[in-house]
């Protein structure tokens, strides 16, 4: 009975969150891919920790509130901002998702050990751990996930420094579970009640934004679309600020960019129609020849048009988070 009540309920939880994921944003192998990076963490985790309280002078119980908190936390976010900056996640719920799927591993791993090490600890204590540590360590995963994931969806382009306030979130709900442990029953309690119930929380409103983004920007896109092949574009508002780059850019760069704008807003508009199809259900197509043809066409047109051009056209694309994030999508 021990390892199952040790290791099913942080299992039947990452199952809930997919479920709870109308749009099927991760796929298997990269959900298995998650849980064992989230267990090469937590075997770092042993060693560091191992070498961090042998030079700690304080008590056990104080090093697990004030320091193996920061050490477990910051080895998790080391593998969500692989995730969050290159774009394989790219909203709250598929970042939320692939943080609880990390921290799943962790707690995987430290279960296991823990069954290990000591067979014969009483029924109670592997309850908690199943219970209370597991899901706490996929729970603050999480949060720290989507608040960053939040964050680099405003500023695409921004530093590690964005990652900061949602590791500092779940450090604290860390060292908050740690002080409750001199009361487990009462630790485990508050996970099961707090966590699982933002989460629930964040997931609805993330979906909400994600249906409406859907239904705006593809309206915007087939309308992009329609004004470049009717030849009205250049009389648009953003024509008229592509044609103002005329004084910096040289014609071929700018032809380029509207040759750019157009391959993107395609691809954009097919990214936009396989979500559709998951959401209701459907079986979306393979990723063909002429799209792989339009996604390398626009590393070829990104490459011409320079960093500097680029940035330029930027305005035109409305490059947030998500608007990145969605062409991976078709990578996938």
């Amino acid at each position: 009975m021990r390892a199952p009540i040790a290791l099913l309920p942080v299992l039947l939880f990452l199952a809930g969150l997919v479920q709870l994921d109308g749009y099927k944003l991760l796929r298997l192998r990269m959900m298995l891919a998650l849980v064992a990076a989230g267990a090469c963490a937590s075997g770092a985790s042993y060693l560091l920790n191992n070498l961090a309280y042998a030079h700690f002078h304080g008590s056990f119980l104080a090093y697990s509130r004030y320091v193996s908190p920061w050490i477990e936390e910051s080895l998790k976010a080391v593998l969500l901002v692989f995730l969050i900056r290159t774009r394989r996640v790219g909203l709250p719920v598929d970042a939320g998702i692939a943080g609880f799927a990390i921290g799943t591993g962790f707690a995987l791993v430290e279960n296991l050990y823990y069954l290990a090490a000591r067979p014969h600890t009483v029924l109670a204590v592997q309850v908690i751990r199943g219970f209370g540590t597991a899901i706490m360590h996929g729970g603050t995963a999480a949060i720290l996930a989507m608040i960053s994931n939040t964050l680099y969806e405003r500023r695409p382009s921004g530093g590690l420094h964005l990652l900061l306030p949602g590791l500092l979130a779940a450090v604290a709900l860390h060292t908050g579970y740690n002080y409750l442990l001199v009361r487990p029953a009462l630790a485990t309690l508050a996970t099961l009640l707090v966590l699982p119930f933002v989460i629930y929380l964040v997931f609805d409103h993330s979906e909400r934004i994600l249906r409406t983004w859907i239904e705006v920007d593809l309206e915007s896109d087939v309308n992009l679309l329609a004004s470049i092949s009717s030849g009205t574009f250049l009389g648009s508002q953003s024509g008229r600020y592509l044609q103002a780059l005329r004084e910096r850019f040289r014609g071929e760069q700018l032809a380029d960019m509207l040759c750019y704008l157009r391959v993107h807003g395609e691809l954009a508009v097919r990214a936009k129609g396989v979500l559709l199809l998951r959401e209701s259900g459907l079986a979306e197509p393979p990723l063909d020849a002429e799209t792989r043809a339009k996604l390398a066409e626009l590393a070829q047109l990104e490459h011409a048009i320079g960093k500097t051009g680029m940035l330029a056209v930027r305005p035109l694309m409305k490059a947030t988070g998500k608007e990145i994030w969605q062409l991976t999508l078709l990578r996938q």
